[in-house]
C-alpha cells in the first residue's frame, strides 16, 4: 500500500499542533502547568508579560498570574507576575491594559513609554541612510518593527534584573501567516498560547474573565495608527481558525493563508547555521 499524502492544510495543522476543538478548562490547566514547570526549571522568580490591551496578552496575563499564584502557594516562596504597559506616546486604549491587570489582580505592574527611544533609533537609522548616500525616511513598516523590538529591549532589561521569564503571546493563527518576528517581537522565553488558534484563545478568554471591552476589539499589533491584523493579512480570523481546525473555507482565503505560510517559513525555523 502507498503512503497517504497529507494536504498542505493537514501538514500545517500537524506542524502547529492545533486541535479541532478544545476542552477549555483542560487547556487552561495544561498551560498553567507548563508555565509553572518551566519557571521552576529555569530557576526564575516569576513571569513578565507585556499587556497591550488586546485579547492575546490578556489571556497570557491570566495564565501567568494563575501559574505564579500556584507556585507561591505550593512552594512558600514568592513568585511574581509583572505586567508591563508599553505605550508609544499616547495610547488611546491604555485603560484596557490596566483593566486586564485589575481583572486578574496583578500586584506588580509598570508603564514604560517607548516613544523617545523609538524616535532616537529612527533618527540614527535615517542618519545611516544619509551616510550611505540615500536621502530617505524610514518606512512605516520599519518604524513599526522598531516599536516592537524596543518594547522587547525594555522587557528584557526588567526581566534580567528581576530574574523573570519573558512570556510571549505567539499563537498558531499568527504562526500560520508569519505575523510575528521570529520567536515573538524580537525573542521571548516561553509561549503558552502557541498551539491555539484565535477562536480557541477567545474561548479561554471568556472562561478566564477577560473584560468584555477587550473581547470586542479588532485585533491589532498597534504598529501604526489604524493598523489591524485582518486588514493587513487580507483574511479574517474566522477563516484562519476554521482552516486550522481542518474545515473547508473559501478558496480565495485558503490561497491567501497558504501563500503567507509558504512565504514566511523562515520565521518558524531555528536560526540556521552551517
Amino acid at each position: 500500500m502507498g503512503v497517504a499524502v497529507l494536504s498542505m492544510q493537514q501538514e500545517i495543522i500537524a506542524t502547529l499542533g492545533v486541535k479541532p476543538s478544545i476542552d477549555v478548562d483542560e487547556e487552561i490547566a495544561r498551560r498553567v502547568a507548563f508555565l509553572k514547570s518551566y519557571t521552576l526549571q529555569a530557576g526564575a522568580s516569576g513571569l513578565l508579560i507585556a499587556i497591550s490591551g488586546g485579547i492575546d496578552s490578556a489571556v497570557t496575563a491570566g495564565l501567568c498570574k494563575r501559574a505564579t499564584d500556584e507556585l507561591t502557594q505550593e512552594t512558600g516562596k514568592p513568585y511574581m507576575t509583572l505586567g508591563v504597559f508599553q505605550p508609544c506616546g499616547e495610547q488611546p486604549d491604555i485603560e484596557d491594559s490596566y483593566a486586564v491587570a485589575e481583572a486578574f489582580g496583578l500586584e506588580y505592574k509598570v508603564e514604560t513609554n517607548i516613544e523617545e527611544a523609538v524616535n532616537e533609533i529612527v533618527l540614527e537609522t535615517e542618519y545611516a541612510f544619509k551616510k550611505l548616500g540615500m536621502s530617505r525616511h524610514l518606512s512605516r513598516g520599519g518604524k513599526g518593527n522598531i516599536k516592537a523590538r524596543t518594547r522587547m529591549v525594555v522587557q528584557y532589561a526588567l526581566a534580567f534584573d528581576l530574574n523573570l521569564l519573558v512570556v510571549g503571546t505567539d499563537h498558531a493563527s499568527e504562526a500560520l501567516t508569519g505575523f510575528f518576528t521570529k520567536w515573538g517581537d524580537g525573542a521571548v522565553d516561553i509561549t503558552p498560547l502557541s498551539s491555539l488558534n484565535k477562536r480557541q484563545i477567545r474561548q479561554i478568554a471568556t472562561r478566564l474573565g477577560v473584560p468584555q471591552s477587550i473581547l470586542d476589539k479588532a485585533p491589532t499589533a498597534g504598529l501604526w495608527d489604524g493598523q489591524t491584523d485582518e486588514g493587513e493579512l487580507g483574511v479574517s480570523y474566522e477563516d484562519n481558525s476554521d482552516y486550522l481546525e481542518g474545515k473547508d473555507i473559501d478558496p480565495k482565503a485558503r490561497e491567501i493563508l497558504e501563500s503567507h505560510y509558504r512565504r514566511t517559513q523562515h520565521k518558524r525555523q531555528p536560526i540556521p547555521g552551517i
